[in-house]
């Protein structure tokens, strides 16, 4: 139902059940059938001083302005409502009894304190209504403006996430392409290979730049083909550790998060030492949630200055943006020559 049609049955409802509350209360009175038209006055003339009443809200736009500031309007419009509809009800009860009986009972003076009786009455229907009116209205647009901030951190999230995206996958071709160009002069053959595992790999990161999160089987595929590519680079100084329970394929994760960890893991640790270093990656799943632990030789010195640094707080910003604190994670030295990672993803 919209906001007309919810005020025209609220507005029909409210004088409608007024005239009928006030039939019962005189119902022990002499009324004879005539009396059923001041029901319809009351209930007709009621309705047309409340819409009036509502124009002059909307004309005037009180409900954006200030309540400080419209409270005097309202009581002024109030009091002349009232005092409009109350002349209106007695003088119809006066026509009514003199149609009916040919007599004016109670003169002038009954005719007075009927009359502002009648007025006090409707003083406090109007007051009632102004705060239903008003109640209504506020609640509406706070839930209007809250939706509309929900939709504006959401429209805000997703450009951070595509700005996050597209920080990673230059920082990843660049690393590519080093690799292969690395092996252009040495083995040409394996070139030609490393070019076609990249390909694979950049059509899949288009594919997954369109979702927020991808299958893990889809992104284990991806950490694969870069693990082969580094693999050819760095040759026998990369050992590798590959673990994943098939549960895991259950969950979605943010698209290369996973391989963005290995890069990191790879690049600032055992690529950086002589004789290289395992890499020992295992995931599992518990009370549906998703476990990734990566182990490799090297030392992390949290300066989040650098690179490391990046891949990092890149981390945590997806996270954050895309699960609060449903997620985990961590990042330590296990040892003086391992460092450990460990990743906390819900189920989606």
């Amino acid at each position: 139902m919209n906001r007309k049609a919810l005020y025209w049955l609220c507005n029909l409802g409210g004088w409608l059940s007024y005239v009928l509350l006030f039939a019962l209360l005189n119902i022990n009175r002499e009324w004879g059938p005539e009396n059923a038209w001041l029901l319809f006055v009351i209930f007709f003339f009621g309705l047309f001083f409340s819409h009036l009443y509502r124009w002059f809200i909307v004309r005037f736009n009180w409900l954006q302005i200030r309540v400080g500031l419209v409270i005097p309007w309202l009581a002024l419009l109030i009091l002349l409502f009232s005092a409009t509809l109350g002349f209106i009800t007695v003088f119809a009860q006066v026509a009514l009894r003199v149609l009916n009986t040919g007599i004016r009972q109670g003169g002038l003076v009954a005719g007075r304190q009927v009359y502002l009786a009648t007025i006090l009455g409707y003083v406090l229907i109007f007051g009632v209504w102004t705060l239903i009116y008003f109640a209504v209205h506020y609640f509406l647009n706070y839930k209007k403006a809250e939706i509309e901030n929900l939709t504006w951190q959401a429209s805000m999230t997703e450009i951070e996430l595509n700005k996050l995206k597209s920080q990673l996958n230059p920082h990843f071709v660049f690393n590519c392409m080093n690799s292969i160009r690395a092996l252009v002069d040495e083995d040409p053959i394996k070139a030609k290979e490393a070019v076609t595992q990249l390909s694979n790999i950049l059509r899949n990161t288009l594919m997954m730049g369109r979702n927020r999160l991808v299958p893990f089987a889809e992104e284990l595929k991806v950490v694969k083909d870069y693990l082969a590519l580094e693999s050819i680079r760095l040759e026998e100084r990369l050992l590798l550790k590959i673990d994943v329970s098939p549960d895991c394929n259950r969950f979605e994760v943010p698209p290369l998060m996973i391989q963005t960890l290995i890069e990191n893991g790879i690049k600032h640790g055992i690529s950086q030492l002589t004789a290289g270093g395992v890499l020992d990656m295992r995931a599992w799943t518990k009370d549906e949630y998703l476990h990734l632990e990566l182990r490799n030789s090297g030392q992390y010195k949290g300066n989040t200055s650098s690179e490391t640094g990046f891949g990092i707080r890149n981390t945590l910003q997806r996270l954050k943006l895309l699960y609060g604190d449903r997620a985990g994670f961590d990042i330590s030295n296990e040892n003086n020559q391992t460092v450990i990672t460990h990743l906390i993803l819900p189920k989606s």
